[in-house]
């Protein structure tokens, strides 16, 4: 362990841009690594891009059908022996409290791989992700490893906005995602973990472009500053509500769903002010949950919101979408909501929280046919677990 936290004090005292350097000399000197590579998940979680100090030079990966893609799917290491080469290539997943970042590829002599290593190596991904957060303050060369293609300047302000794609805690785990990807302009989601409670925030903004990503940004920032002075939900939508008035006087407004769940007991507080729509996979039941619909943050200023319950229970499976989603007609007129949402939550039952909002998007495109998506598309998938104590409580 000795040598591992030399790597982790090389890494707090490295400049921000040298961190994948300064991994692949102490790789070199513990285990012989003959090359290292980092590649990010890109912003449609379709491709791995390499991190290099001349963007774009190298070809990347598809997430969905390489060695590092199925690494990066199933948060395992994957193990190729190249036995020509002599050679074993390990493929770890980079991963921080939940939120897959990416991969790093490690090339190691036939004669010095040994299962032992992959634990310390593990532990190395580890601390080159966090990092990796705290270096993104101070250089772009990450930001920029992660584009496939150049955003929109509203797509630039929404995913500078979001807290991140996944998050994962003993009491539950979440996975989110936008599209498209690189144009996205006024979805969003935000979410905040406390010892007692975590609060999840779907946003779906009026009008298109910048202005759809300023009325959200603001909506957004109002929600997060209610909400960082320890009020509740209620103010917080009030104040929120007040913001976005004062600044457009009602020509815009926001829908939001604004939910605060209890990590010891699963009792959830929600206030629905507007569109996003949430459903619950319980066992092997979807059902769709509706709450009294209340008006969007921006209408008028002065809106009393009020609070209404539900409970969750371990093994519950939610998905959030917003209109871009259940909203979306087929070839024949049928909307995605209606019964093909259901559908596609039933059969991602299997797949991991982080990987159900790209399947459901996939099937989203399915549903439209040939129709181009004239809407932003959100979609959220939280799994509860609870806590032991309440998920003994909840049995007796």
């Amino acid at each position: 362990m000795d040598r591992i936290a030399a790597v982790e004090r090389a890494l707090r005292t490295a400049a921000p841009h040298m961190l994948l350097d300064v991994v692949t000399v102490a790789l070199r000197e513990q285990y012989e690594a003959s090359r290292v590579d980092l590649r990010l998940a890109d912003y449609g979680v379709r491709s791995l891009q390499a991190v290099e100090q001349i963007p774009f030079t190298t070809e990347p990966v598809s997430i969905h059908d390489s060695p590092q893609g199925r690494a990066f799917g199933s948060q395992e290491p994957n193990v190729v022996p190249d036995e020509d080469a002599g050679t074993v290539l390990l493929h770890l997943p980079v991963t921080i409290r939940g939120d897959r970042m990416g991969v790093l590829t490690v090339t190691l002599p036939e004669d010095r791989y040994a299962q032992a290593v992959l634990p310390e190596i593990q532990h190395i991904c580890e601390a080159l992700g966090h990092e990796i957060l705290v270096a993104e303050r101070d250089t772009d060369l990450y930001l920029l490893a992660r584009r496939a293609a150049r955003l929109t300047l509203a797509a630039e302000m929404q995913w500078q906005l979001l807290p991140g794609r996944s998050c994962s805690r003993p009491e539950f785990s979440l996975g989110a995602h936008l599209e498209p990807a690189y144009a996205i302009f006024g979805d969003n989601f935000d979410w905040s973990v406390s010892a007692d409670h975590l609060t999840l925030t779907l946003t779906n903004g009026m009008e298109e472009g910048i202005e759809a990503a300023l009325l959200t940004n603001l909506a957004v920032n109002a929600l997060r500053n209610a909400r960082r002075a320890g009020l509740g939900l209620v103010d917080q939508a009030s104040l929120a509500d007040q913001a976005v008035y004062a600044q457009y006087r009602g020509a815009f407004h926001v829908s939001v769903l604004l939910l605060r769940f209890h990590l010891a007991s699963g009792d959830v507080e929600a206030v629905d002010a507007g569109s996003p729509r949430m459903w619950r996979m319980r066992e092997r039941t979807v059902d769709a949950l509706s709450f009294d619909a209340q008006l969007p943050l921006g209408m008028f200023g002065d809106t009393a919101y009020v609070t209404e319950h539900l409970r969750v229970l371990p093994g519950d499976r939610l998905l959030f979408g917003s209109d871009g989603v259940y909203g979306t007609l087929s070839p024949d007129g049928e909307s995605y909501g209606q019964r093909a949402l259901a559908r596609s939550l039933a059969g991602t039952r299997f797949l991991p929280p982080t990987q159900v909002p790209g399947a459901v998007l996939r099937e989203l495109a399915a549903h439209r046919g040939e129709t181009p998506l004239d809407d932003d598309a959100l979609v959220l998938c939280l799994d509860w677990h609870g806590r032991q104590s309440a998920a003994a409580s909840a049995q007796q």
